[in-house]
């Protein structure tokens, strides 16, 4: 066995876990290919956080029960964070699934994969010493990394299964962590994106999260810093602060609300209150010059009601986030809430979403009216998905420091490297920029002339 097809379903710590479960394949001599019909293998790292995502990879595992009826020997895999739910399905006498293998089996991958070829197989044993911190993942191209600092999660929140698909929470030692970063700035990886469950409750014992966002920040070669999801409880003054005096570290916080009624809050086990909340909020903001926020919200959780939803709504007209996640509440078995009676019907799940997309697509729109003229900072990602074909000129696209998405004609910028961009128009998700250099060129030729 040695061609492998690994395909990636969910949040960046997937992304993150697929390039761990790379390298762990190469470093064994395996060949990862792109195409699943070239593979003696084909592994699907899932995601299990809502119902859609695993209606997603059980259509896609028919798909793959055709190949394996043209060929019998391909082994079909299913790792992360469905492994669980999919186990029975390894002996099901219409069986297409070979092997499943949860968060914590993915060192063992190689020798799974083998087994895999003669007997179905499971590794789905949660291990709380298992942080793969002295593993290198196989970074796919790009100019950010993704740097897990934890693993699992420790907040239980009624409505969410990662507790028990990934495990209690775990930090990895600072000092893997700097050699992770140092790693991917030797490669011209130019950004650092932490990621944890609630990234920054992260501490290893001795360092906290605002150590590791001042330590990451004195690695040469490093542009830029950021990290998703914290957990407002555990926003600190020392985190703030850090983000105030280190200019590496972006001024972007998603700081997910879920709900903007107390009782709703209390009910998710969401461990703060609106008002708390609102205090969090007020002191980045007032700290941070020019911060952005985002954040997630749900929908329709058992339980709530009009008042509770209008509440949510308030919230969002009052603290104007720069885009926010919005989810129809999703079941998850395991979790504390899925014995909790449905008390919002799906139509109207579907209209209080649909009032919260609304609301929030004005908000963005208006917040990105406000860059209209401005210069802004763009790490350049490269050709943007539009400029490749279709008829339309090529155009980049990048971040800025508050993570909005910008894009503007070519102007020979190279990718990973920073460029001013002068915003001239917007939509609710994008900036359309020029690029200052070429405008100012244009200027000099005007006056020349």
């Amino acid at each position: 066995m040695k061609r492998v097809f690994l395909e990636t379903y969910g949040c960046q710590m997937n992304v993150a876990d697929s390039e761990l479960m790379a390298g762990v394949l190469e470093r064994a001599g395996m060949e990862l290919v792109d195409r699943a019909e070239d593979a003696d293998a084909v592994i699907l790292n899932t995601c299990a956080i809502r119902e859609h995502a695993e209606l997603r990879v059980l259509g896609r595992l028919g798909e793959f029960a055709h190949l394996k009826r043209k060929n019998p020997d391909l082994i079909v895999g299913v790792a992360g964070c469905m492994a669980q739910h999919l186990r029975k399905r390894l002996f099901d006498r219409k069986r297409v699934l070979d092997l499943v293998v949860g968060p914590d089996g993915y060192r063992d991958l190689p020798g799974l994969l083998r087994r895999a070829a003669s007997v179905p197989t499971a590794e789905i044993r949660l291990d709380r010493d298992e942080t793969y911190g002295d593993l290198e993942p196989r970074r796919e191209p790009g100019v950010r990394a993704w740097v897990t600092v934890q693993r699992g999660c420790d907040k239980f929140c009624s409505y969410c299964v990662v507790p028990y698909t990934r495990g209690r929470e775990r930090s990895l030692p600072l000092a893997q962590l700097l050699e992770q970063v140092e790693r991917a700035a030797e490669q011209g990886f130019r950004e650092i994106v932490f990621l944890g469950q609630t990234v920054n409750s992260y501490h290893d014992g001795t360092h906290d999260f605002a150590d590791l966002l001042r330590a990451a920040a004195a690695v040469p070669g490093v542009l830029r810093i950021r990290y998703t999801s914290p957990h407002p409880a555990d926003m600190s003054e020392r985190v703030i602060t850090a983000m105030v005096e280190c200019e590496k570290v972006m001024p972007h916080v998603h700081l997910p609300l879920q709900s903007g009624s107390d009782r709703v809050l209390a009910a998710m086990q969401r461990s703060y209150t609106l008002e708390r909340y609102q205090r969090v909020l007020d002191t980045i903001r007032a700290r941070i010059p020019g911060v952005a926020v985002t954040t997630d919200i749900i929908v329709g959780f058992p339980g709530e009601t009009e008042e509770d939803f209008e509440a949510t709504r308030t919230t969002m007209e009052r603290s104007r986030f720069d885009s926010a996640f919005l989810f129809k509440y999703s079941a998850r078995p395991d979790t504390r809430s899925f014995k909790l009676p449905e008390t919002v019907e799906d139509a109207e799940k579907g209209r209080r979403l649909a009032l919260l997309l609304e609301l929030q697509q004005q908000i963005s729109g208006e917040i990105h009216d406000g860059y209209l003229g401005r210069e802004v900072e763009v790490l350049v990602d490269g050709l943007s998905s539009r400029g490749k074909g279709g008829g339309h000129p090529p155009q980049l696209h990048g971040k800025s420091r508050e993570f909005k998405t910008v894009v503007w004609a070519v102007d020979g910028a190279a990718a990973g490297t920073l460029h001013r961009v002068r915003v001239v128009g917007a939509t609710p998700v994008t900036l359309l920029g020029e690029s200052v250099t070429a405008a100012r060129r244009e200027s000099l030729v005007t006056i020349a002339g």
